[in-house]
């Protein structure tokens, strides 16, 4: 099974499904008939962990270090046949091998406990009117962290699910830390990654090894492996691409790097990765004289960023459809570790991940990378091709799940997707991240529901309208509250990421930001959420332009990552205080609970009073009715085709005609009665004129339409009958 390339990922990322970015090069590689094999070498490595075998080595190892120490850890030790007995089930039950095994997870005693599960007590209510099947999963889930917890303190102190030695990766300026941890011994995980890794080698046999570091809990493991390749398979050229060098490495200086890499890679891969192929397949080929794309390589004893190439890069219509062959799909392991629905879709499931828009249409807020190519330079894609993705990645893994892992997903572009899974008929379920633009309407969030949308997630960022101006995030809390509103009343969850500690915010302002978010908790608009600190990145417009905002910072020379950056706030504010409580009022919001203490609850020092009005969220979502339509706005028919009956009504010895139309959705009928003839018009622009599955007319042509043969449009547009219709399916986008 020779292949030219190997394409990794190095642990860890996600239990319950792949990484995509080595789906997306293979995809892309396959139109260039370049033969690649992949791997998630991190599932790997956990599955050979939590086994009967490798937990047995676990427990032997821990035993022989003489390091269970702490009374938690002495219980585990002490319960080890029990975890031995029933790893390969659960984490079987986990994979979605053995659904009636949740019965038995759920049974009081079966999975062995420790200090993980002293949590459950307080949780218990959560789980009340939740299957089995989630229940047993997040049981499934504490009993795996328990188990992690006993690596982390007496094997391995830098393992992690979902990253691995991760604080060697931030903000390392300097390459000397990580250098000196790779002349150490390996560790025992370590070696687990490198036979697993050493036995693909084998059977696959590349050319060129290419890791794909997404984050710095990957860039360890990454190097460990290239150091175990450079040792035993000096004639294998390895590279590094992904989402740490693209932001973190694009100052890199340090010679000792490539060591390790021959070379890294920026930005867009697919046609850096063709070139590189090309070049190291070439017998008599020198790196000196390569014409590579944004490619750092060593060239006389220093580092030189080779951007020789003339060509551009592929245009997204011509990087073909992710492959995620290879990969051991039916062994990715499903976790739920807190009863919220929203907030488990990242850990929870199989999603196949596609891409609606490379870049940012929005491209403004101040935090955030805009400076960088991947963020910057925006490129959607067609409906069509989207769909046709889709159907492509279906029928490869069976899983009918998607995650759209775009920067911003554009609405009109969520819209035009919406319309075209619902012309192909496809029964798929998809979430993606948005921006909480206003074009989020009612009626688009009804159309996004219908055609699979579960779930969005977005930035609120600081609540508080003096920031979110000063992040140009283009947004107002209102505004956010009533797209979330649209979309929970649509049957859409809603999660929010949030941020305090940003530049010149105030304690007021941070107190008056978690009353906003309380508030839209409380009446429901909002399922999720996630409080995370400020970080200041060398690539953002706050830390281009940092006198601009009012910090002062601490920058170090570089010769290795450059992207966060240490900083002085001039308010003086201590901001990290706020961590606890802002996470620990948060976790309780999302499970529904606590609402209505106090906001003074959830910190052990003296907070201000919330300046927020306690109805401020409730009145932003008061709205009156709108009696207006744009001309070019686009109708739309969801429902189905209607039963009719004509009906004679007579008054004062006037006769007339009704046509009484009954239309059948999922959750039962709906009947309205209109004049006959007009009613005979609306039955065949529905059917003829409004479907997705066809022409779709505009407000102007329908409005038309109807006065080639009456009068007053309007009048009959906003009727009672016709807003029973809009209410379910007749829609105005």
């Amino acid at each position: 099974m020779a292949k030219d390339l190997l394409l990794i990922t190095p642990p860890f990322t996600q239990l319950n499904t792949p990484y995509p970015a080595t789906a997306y090069l293979k995809g892309f590689l396959n139109t260039k008939g370049i033969s690649a094999f992949q791997m998630d070498l991190g599932i790997e490595v956990i599955l050979e962990i939590f086994s009967k075998n490798g937990l047995r080595n676990i427990f032997d190892l821990a035993w022989t270090n003489n390091s269970i120490r702490s009374n938690n850890c002495q219980r585990i030790n002490a319960l080890k046949e029990d975890y031995l007995n029933t790893i390969d089930s659960v984490v079987s039950f986990l994979q979605g091998h053995n659904a009636t095994f949740a019965r038995q997870i759920c049974t009081p005693y079966f999975l062995p406990q420790a200090g993980r599960f002293d949590q459950l007590d307080d949780l218990e209510w959560a789980f009340g009117s939740m299957g089995h099947q989630d229940r047993a999963k997040h049981l499934a889930t504490l009993y795996l962290e328990d188990l992690s917890d006993f690596i982390v303190e007496c094997v391995d102190e830098n393992f992690g699910f979902s990253r691995y030695a991760e604080r060697l990766g931030r903000s390392a300026n300097s390459f000397d830390e990580l250098y000196r941890h790779l002349q150490s011994e390996i560790t025992y995980i370590d070696q687990l990654a490198l036979d697993i890794l050493a036995k693909t080698l084998g059977t696959v046999n590349p050319k060129l090894v290419c890791f794909s570091v997404p984050f710095p809990g990957n860039l360890y493991s990454a190097f460990r492996a290239a150091q175990f390749i450079k040792a035993n398979y000096p004639k294998i050229k390895v590279t590094m691409g992904g989402g740490f060098p693209n932001t973190e490495l694009r100052s890199v200086s340090d010679i000792r790097v490539f060591y390790f890499f021959d070379f890294i890679s920026l930005d867009d891969g697919e046609l850096a990765l063709e070139l590189l192929t090309a070049h190291c397949l070439d017998p008599l080929a020198e790196d000196s004289a390569a014409l590579l794309k944004r490619t750092f390589l060593l060239k006389d004893g220093t580092v030189f960023y080779n951007n020789l190439s003339p060509r551009t890069d592929y245009r997204q219509s011509e990087v073909g459809t992710p492959d995620y062959s290879d990969l051991l799909l039916d062994k990715y392991i499903s976790v739920i570790e807190i009863a919220n629905p929203m907030h488990s879709l990242w850990s929870d499931g199989r999603w196949n991940k596609l891409t609606m828009a490379h870049g940012c249409y929005w491209g403004k807020c101040t935090f955030c990378d805009i400076s960088l190519d991947y963020i910057k330079i925006y490129e959607p894609l067609t409906a069509k091709l989207l769909v046709g993705r889709m159907e492509e990645l279906i029928a490869q893994t069976g899983e009918t799940g998607f995650h759209f892992v775009d920067e911003a997903a554009p609405p009109a572009l969520m819209r035009a997707l919406a319309l075209e899974i619902i012309k192909r008929k496809l029964s798929v379920s998809w979430w993606t991240n948005i921006r909480f633009e206003k074009s989020f309407g009612r009626d688009l969030c009804k159309l996004l529901r219908v055609s699979g949308c579960i779930a969005v997630s977005g930035g609120l960022e600081v609540a508080s309208d003096r920031l979110l101006a000063l992040i140009q995030k283009g947004v107002t809390v209102e505004q956010v509250a009533r797209v979330n509103r649209n979309f929970t009343e649509a049957g859409i969850m809603v999660h929010c990421y949030l941020m305090y500690a940003y530049p010149t915010q105030t304690v007021q302002e941070t107190v008056d930001s978690l009353e906003m978010v309380r508030q839209m908790f409380q009446l429901g608009i909002l399922q999720s959420g996630f409080w995370h600190q400020f970080t200041l990145t060398a690539h953002s417009p706050v830390g281009l332009n940092p006198e601009d905002y009012h910090i002062v910072p601490d920058y170090q020379p570089i010769t290795f990552a450059n992207n966060d950056i240490q900083y002085r706030d001039t308010t003086g504010i201590d901001h990290e205080k706020f961590g606890h409580g802002l996470k620990k009022s948060l976790f309780n919001y999302m499970h529904g609970i606590c609402l209505d203490h106090p906001l003074q609850k959830w910190f052990n020092f003296k907070i201000p009073k919330t300046t927020i009005a306690p109805n401020f969220i409730e009145n932003a979502l008061v709205e009156e009715p709108f009696l207006s339509t744009k001309p070019n706005a686009k109708i739309i028919w969801l429902g189905s085709t209607p039963i009719t009956e004509t009906l004679t009504k007579s008054k004062k010895g006037n006769t007339w005609e009704l046509l009484q139309m009954t239309f059948h959705d999922k959750a039962g009928p709906i009947c309205i009665t209109v004049d006959k003839e007009h009613g005979e018009w609306l039955k065949d622009a529905l059917a003829n004129r409004l479907g997705a599955n066809g022409k779709i007319a505009t407000f102007d042509e329908l409005k038309t339409d109807f006065q080639s043969h009456f009068e007053n449009f309007e009048l009959f547009w906003y009727s009672k009958p016709l807003q029973t219709l809009r209410a379910h399916g007749l829609l105005s986008l």
